[in-house]
């Protein structure tokens, strides 16, 4: 089945309840009503300004509903939509709006010293909107409230393609963000294709819609993590052609207490988080004050991106028995690979997930790897798959590989392969750390420590070592107020692993070092460590 997003948008704007929300943040909710004329509006706009089919246009926001907006605009006007990290400085910023060669910036005014500085070394852009929070928009660029509000709304009757596309910029472990190209019907076919697994799923846009009309408004579905990166920006997609409600939460950086309240107060039925760094202090927060919130409405949980523990699934469970905690495991080039889900009923390993029937774990010739084997190899993703990287032919070829005459992806994630067909999760390839011949992958290590009870969080990363080749190395986040007991901590991993993967030295940082989105920043963790040992890096 072939998804064009613009005609469904087009099609849920008739059927959906028109007071029904679109999206919450805060106290701002924004009808569906509202959502399509707006949408409607700054597409329109956007081809007015010059731009045309395939386009680029950049997203530099936090989480708000200017983001869903605009991407239902950009659908709509068959603009390919290219999301911003907004941590990034103005180097990194240089790069992907070059690198993308957007012709349109959207952007909050928080950031408007970043544009301001970089629009002279931007000559592709034709046109700057700033949301601009009730101030003054400066001279080069144009409101967004202005040109979401100064048309008629009316859909704009062109004909689209089912080749219209988004890119999702991802930054992998190594080099600069890649633009992972996909045609937009088939990242949401792969979104489907997920869901499937957990729960019945339209097959065709008939059935969505007949779904739609028949209950009138859909899901309300709360991305905790930034919309600019993969899992947000999926769960706010799925929302959207469901004709459900996207809240987002309106501090700039993740409070536990305010998604629960914020989820309590608008009944929100699915949330997704990104693993133990958004999971760990939304239990703190139950536990802090259990049933503060009336949570009854919310039915599951989905983490992607990183590791979700067993023990805070647990934790979750423990005050919210009701839910189903999904762990989906999936890259921006294959969203499928597998996924685990747990209940009250039964127990799920961390990082063990039910291999999705168009994955394959192969070795380095391209064969499967035999389950119970011992052997690692490469996780493999089939079925709907992106075209490859904007410009970076090089690194497609890397990446996308035929095998018996079927396109894999093959992004850099090592497995097992258990007796019973499971897959065991070892971490990237290219985060493994070679110590004395020995591969080890981060990821199993940080897990080992993790389980301590002195432990928040913990990164694992290879420093240069004159005997080992590379030292295996832990930065951990200690719990408020417990001393570093490096000695203690490396007992306890070795009690859980062979003994070449424990730690050579485990050091304290006075943060976890991760992004907003709760993925390892490796590049930080290993800086950190090396200044803090003297060691320099080449």
């Amino acid at each position: 089945m072939d998804w064009i997003l613009g005609d469904l948008l087009d099609r849920v704007g008739d059927i959906v309840t028109p007071e029904a929300p679109a999206t919450i943040h805060g106290d701002r909710i924004i009808s569906w009503r509202d959502f399509t004329h707006r949408s409607n509006s700054l597409a329109r706009a956007f081809l007015a300004a010059g731009a045309t089919a395939d386009d680029k246009v950049a997203f530099y926001m936090r989480n708000r509903p200017e983001y869903s907006e605009c991407f239902a605009a950009c659908v709509k006007a068959r603009l390919i939509h290219v999301n911003v990290n907004y941590r990034y400085l103005r180097d990194e910023l240089h790069y992907i709006f070059d690198n993308a060669d957007a012709v349109i910036v959207v952007y909050a005014a928080e950031f408007r010293d970043n544009i301001r500085a970089l629009k002279p070394q931007l000559p592709k852009v034709r046109l700057f909107v700033e949301i601009t929070d009730g101030g003054e928009c400066p001279d080069f660029a144009e409101s967004y409230e202005t040109l979401a509000n100064g048309r008629d709304g009316a859909p704009l009757g062109i004909e689209r393609s089912v080749a219209d596309g988004l890119f999702i910029y991802t930054g992998g472990t190594t080099g600069m963000p890649k633009g992972v190209m996909w045609r937009a019907g088939d990242f949401y076919q792969g979104l489907l294709d997920v869901g499937k697994t957990i729960r019945p799923v339209p097959e065709t846009p008939e059935e969505l819609y007949a779904l739609i009309a028949e209950s009138g408004r859909g899901m309300v579905s709360m991305p905790t993590c930034p919309l600019m990166h993969g899992t947000g920006f999926a769960l706010m997609l799925g929302s959207l052609m469901s004709a459900g409600a996207v809240l987002t939460l309106a501090s700039p950086s993740f409070d536990a207490e305010e998604a629960w309240a914020a989820a309590a107060r608008h009944r929100a039925e699915r949330m997704n988080i990104v693993g133990d760094a958004f999971a760990r202090p939304l239990v703190q927060a139950l536990d802090a004050a259990p049933g503060r919130h009336d949570l009854s409405a919310l039915t599951s949980i989905s983490s992607s991106g990183v590791m979700w523990s067993l023990e805070i699934k647990q934790g979750l469970l423990r005050h919210l028995p009701h839910l189903a905690l999904i762990d989906s495991f999936g890259a921006t080039e294959a969203l499928g690979f597998g996924g685990s889900v747990m209940t009250k009923d039964g127990v799920v390993a961390t990082g063990k997930f039910t291999v999705s029937e168009t994955s394959r774990v192969l070795d380095d010739d391209g064969r499967d790897v035999e389950p119970g084997s011992g052997q690692s190899g490469w996780l493999a993703g089939a079925g709907r798959l992106p075209q490859g990287y904007y410009k970076d032919r090089e690194k497609t070829d890397q990446v996308f590989r035929t095998y018996d005459g079927v396109r894999y992806a093959i992004p850099g994630d090592r497995c097992l392969v258990d007796a019973d067909g499971a897959m065991i999760l070892l971490g990237r390839g290219s985060i493994c750390i070679n110590s004395g011949g020995e591969k080890i992958f981060p990821e199993e290590v940080e897990e080992a420590l993790k389980t301590h009870a002195d432990i928040a969080d913990a990164l694992v990363v290879g420093l240069p070592d004159t005997r080992w080749g590379q030292a295996v190395t832990a930065v951990v986040a200690l719990r408020d107020g417990e001393p570093l007991d490096e000695a203690a901590l490396r007992r306890w991993v070795h009690d859980r692993l062979a003994g070449y993967k424990v730690p050579k030295r485990v050091l304290a940082a006075p943060r976890p070092m991760r992004a907003d989105n709760g993925k390892a920043d490796y590049q930080a963790a290993r800086a950190f460590a090396a200044e803090a040992l003297g060691i320099t890096l080449s």
